[in-house]
């Protein structure tokens, strides 16, 4: 482009403010361009303006200001202005233009809004990744403590069985050891023995003690306890007497009329007291050197009157 036409643009516009009889302030105060830009667009110096933009803005406003075609007046001294292809006119351009201001909104917002949402999504990410690792836990917990639950059971009903079989073998030898106790109890063992009778002791006598007279002819017979005649009769073949003796009674003397044909049973036990009748009448009939009839009856009356007495421990 000449010199010319850069003087006559700055000179176009020069004299059309003078025309119109403003001066640089006055148009400074309408435009709100700074005198300083008016001056370098008059002197043609448009490198003193803030942009490339802002050279064909100004210029048109001072244009439009003093009734001159701004665009046609830009269309025609293009070539002395600065180009219009440049990345900032562009950017001036969408922001002086409403459609692309909106659209820039527009998109400005988008973008915040996916600021905010983007740290809120993330939050909620975080959050149920944390709830789904404590319920991870809380099942692998739970499945853990019904396993040792289940084993606890086991272990309890296997104790419960071996408990159970202890029980049982504890009453199995609590019911034998009562056999045996009872077996015991039912033996009798002799502590001395005379020509009249003799003594007999009963070791862990039971607490009830029962004992059954009975004879295979006719025998008188006396039960007496703690001193004292509990009962006295006779018995027969036919007949039978049932006694009990108390549990705090430490003995019982029975005398026999007829010992040999009398039978005594305790706790259906059979008292063989007539066992050491015979040995001892035996032992008395062998000792005599004379007199022997007279020997003879004694043993006779001997083994058929005899007192016999039971103590219990």
């Amino acid at each position: 482009m000449s010199e010319n036409n850069k003087i006559t643009l700055g000179k176009t516009l020069k004299d059309a403010r003078i025309a119109k009889g403003f001066t640089l302030d006055d148009l400074q105060q309408a435009t709100k361009i700074q005198k300083r830009y008016l001056i370098a667009i008059e002197d043609q110096q448009f490198d003193e303006l803030p942009g490339d933009f802002y050279v064909r803005a100004f210029i048109k406003q001072y244009a439009d200001m003093v009734d001159l075609d701004g665009a046609e007046l830009l269309k025609q001294f293009d070539s002395a202005l600065p180009s219009t292809q440049t990345q900032e006119y562009a950017d001036k351009v969408n922001e002086s233009n409403p459609e692309t201001r909106s659209q820039q909104r527009k998109d400005d917002d988008r973008y915040l809004k996916m600021r905010r949402i983007i740290p809120i999504t993330g939050i909620v990410i975080v959050v149920l990744l944390v709830l789904v690792g404590i319920w991870v836990a809380a099942a692998k917990s739970g499945h853990s403590t019904e396993k040792q639950n289940v084993d606890s059971s086991a272990v309890s009903v296997s104790g419960s069985s071996s408990s159970s079989s202890s029980s049982s073998s504890s009453q199995s030898s609590s019911k034998k050891s009562s056999s045996k106790k009872k077996a015991a109890t039912a033996s009798f063992k002799q502590l001395s023995s005379t020509s009249s009778g003799s003594t007999w002791e009963l070791k862990n006598a039971p607490s009830k003690r029962t004992v059954k007279l009975s004879a295979t002819g006719s025998s008188w017979i006396a039960v007496s306890v703690g001193g004292s005649t509990t009962w006295q009769g006779t018995l027969s073949s036919s007949t039978t007497h049932t006694l009990t003796i108390p549990s705090s009674a430490s003995s019982v003397t029975f005398k026999f009329g007829n010992a040999p044909v009398t039978t005594v049973t305790l706790n259906g036990k059979k008292f063989n007291f007539n066992s050491a009748t015979s040995t001892s009448s035996a032992s008395s009939s062998s000792s005599s050197t004379t007199g022997a009839t007279t020997s003879s009856s004694s043993s006779t009356n001997s083994t058929q009157v005899q007192d016999v007495t039971l103590k219990f421990k």
